[in-house]
């Protein structure tokens, strides 16, 4: 306990109660050229000043003076310290300038999920007492447009000139920037007021999480939770001391996005590629080659099934065993690495051989040969799937946190990783497993509480600190957590076996065929799953066995398909004890989004709408398991 307060202590020190605001100043001092935000909005044809065509750029010290014209032209129009300013827009410059303007109004920014429906957006503004909102375009103010009835009142900035509606409360945000500049220029002194009632206890934005169960709750966060989240972190991960190149695609709704797109490059002045497109993401790595790259499991899911695509399509079976034998002395070389592991200069020469032969050229296509630093975190991640980045010889460091925790409590990193878990506590944090394993955290990072919800903080903490985070987790020996599932997702069945859904949907997402998978069973006398095929594996699959097919949905009822998939079904149910095993399964012929409702924003399984959308499916198993009596 005396060295997790030290550390505490001493990274409390390193922030000296500063804000948001203090640590832009500094780091537009520092280093006031750097490179700080780009993206492909209004781009370029030609390089300029050595950045790159095809993208336009900040620098940070232009960052600060353009959040500073933003922050005049809020207050001009009537924004106060405290006020919520809602942003709902892609990953984008103005999205940035937008949040740290706000910040600098002394006003608290939230940004809100693309994808919400117009209701769900109605309750988040209500909610939250918005009457200001910045919107990206005409797609964005449609999902307003309960809101802009209910609240005629309220002003809405929108960033895309030629989507500007009619009426008295909208402006452009090139309005919106000019008049706070100009109000900068009148009055040097325009936002003093506002910038003295920001303080490191002030809240530095209020995240509505993405609701996979009930309405969702605004989480709020200190300006200390968001800059010792981002230090700690960083530090854990080897990333203080240079500056990073990244590419920022996830919502910035979420608090990974924000913590690594926007909290810790103000603090360390990393520079950030922004995507509006998550689509554009594996381009865009090819392009930009990151030395520091997030991605959620479905991210790295995504990569490892489109490597296995390209090896499944090669005629060549000598290529193939190239492959396999290069990733295999990568595996070793990273297990080497784990704690506990001992690398020799065997291991270490057949992967330098591997790198140079093969290794090496995989990683630069995919645009992370330069990466020092991956990660991946909002679910949990498959083992396999970390086993297969190792075969690549990168080394995915799985991390832990949520909302409430600021994002990261757990890490593992350069300094202590282990495969499968989601590595130490960060610096200064206390993590602990409670009563049937959950999880608990207590420290700096830890929300004050939900936004107008007393009543959910009351049960968010115990009497002595402790956030419950609803995680069950074990610990081992070495004292790497891991997760094994959400407490309330935990299937109980009809003979009281416990059940973790996301263990079983991992194996059968090991089958590169499989997009997605949901298991059910909770009080029913075993487990049934639905599937989903993967969009881009499937078909390449297909055709290279000669099968005919129109789209997904047909290829889905394809026999030969469906055989595969029931191959894959029964090697995972190889792997998992009998109360685990998936006795029935339907192929489903569609692909689960977070437009189609299935997936949060940042891809995780939304069960109750799957239970909801696909009940017919699943009592349809259990009536066809039960007839068939092979239980």
């Amino acid at each position: 306990m005396t060295d997790v307060l030290t550390e505490r202590a001493r990274i409390l020190a390193k922030l000296e109660g500063r804000s948001l605001v203090d640590a832009l100043a500094d780091t537009a001092r520092r280093w006031p050229e750097q490179p700080a935000y780009s993206d492909r909005h209004h781009v370029p044809t030609e390089p300029v000043e050595g950045r790159p065509a095809g993208w336009r750029t900040l620098a940070w010290a232009e960052t600060r003076e353009r959040a500073l014209d933003v922050a005049a032209g809020l207050v001009a129009l009537g924004v106060a310290p405290g006020d919520p300013v809602a942003i709902m827009a892609t990953n984008r410059i103005e999205h940035v300038l937008a949040d740290i303007g706000a910040v600098h109004a002394g006003a608290v920014p939230m940004s809100i999920y693309n994808t919400l429906s117009p209701e769900q957006v109605s309750y988040v503004a209500e909610h939250s007492g918005t009457t200001l909102a910045v919107l990206e375009n005409a797609d964005h103010l449609a999902r307003w447009a309960h809101v802009l009835a209910d609240r005629p009142d309220t002003i809405v900035v929108v960033i895309e000139e030629d989507d500007l509606p009619d009426g008295d409360t909208f402006l452009t945000w090139g309005e919106l920037a000019a008049a706070g500049a100009a109000h900068r220029r009148d009055d040097a002194s325009y936002l003093d007021d506002a910038l003295t009632t920001v303080t490191a206890d002030s809240t530095a934005t209020i995240l509505y999480t993405s609701g996979t169960t009930g309405n969702p709750k605004g989480v709020a966060l200190t300006h200390t939770n968001v800059l010792y989240e981002a230090y700690s972190t960083m530090e854990a991960a080897g990333l203080v001391g240079a500056q990073q190149v990244q590419v920022s695609y996830l919502p910035l709704a979420h608090i990974a996005e924000r913590v690594l797109g926007v909290y810790g490059p103000t603090l360390l002045g990393n520079h950030q590629y922004c995507i509006g497109d998550p689509a554009q993401l594996l381009a865009t790595l090819g392009e930009v080659h990151p030395t520091a790259f997030f991605g959620v499991p479905r991210v790295w899911e995504k990569i490892q099934t489109g490597i296995r695509a390209k090896l499944a399509a090669d005629p060549d079976p000598e290529n193939v065993a190239m492959v396999q034998g290069a990733m295999a002395a990568g595996l070793a070389w990273v297990q080497a690495q784990e704690t506990g592991g001992v690398m020799t200069p065997e291991i270490q020469s057949a992967y330098e051989q591997a790198d140079a032969a093969i290794l090496g050229f995989l990683k630069a296509l995919l645009g992370l040969d330069r990466a020092v630093w991956c990660a991946s975190a909002s679910a949990p991640m498959p083992l396999e799937t970390a086993k297969f980045m190792a075969g690549l010889g990168l080394k995915v460091y799985d991390v832990y946190g949520m909302t409430e925790t600021c994002g990261a409590v757990t890490v593992n990193g350069p300094g202590a990783f282990r495969l499968g878990s989601v590595g130490r506590p960060t610096p200064g944090m206390e993590v602990k497993l409670g009563d049937h394993g959950e999880v608990l955290v207590r420290g700096p990072v830890n929300t004050p509480g939900y936004h107008r919800n007393p009543e959910a903080t009351a049960t968010l903490y115990d009497a002595d600190g402790w956030v419950h985070t609803g995680d069950i987790g074990t610990l081992d020996a070495d004292g790497f957590f891991s997760i094994i599932d959400r407490k309330k997702e935990l299937i109980i069945t009809s003979h009281g076996k416990n059940v973790a859904p996301s263990n079983v949907e991992n194996l059968l997402k090991e089958s590169p065929l499989v997009g997605h998978a949901l298991v059910y069973g909770d009080s029913r006398p075993f487990l049934v799953a639905v599937l989903t095929l993967d969009g881009e594996v499937a078909p390449v699959v297909a055709e290279r066995m000669g099968l005919a097919f129109t789209d997904l949905a047909d290829l889905a009822t394809r026999p030969e398909i469906i055989t595969m998939v029931r191959a894959a079904v029964d090697a995972a149910n190889a792997r998992l004890s009998r109360p685990e095993q998936v006795k029935a399964f339907e192929l489903l012929g569609t692909e689960w989004t977070a437009e189609s409702e299935e997936l949060t924003p940042s891809l995780k399984l939304k069960r109750r709408v799957v239970h909801s959308k696909y009940a017919e499916a699943i009592d349809r198993l259990y009536v066809q398991a039960e007839a068939s009596g092979n239980l």
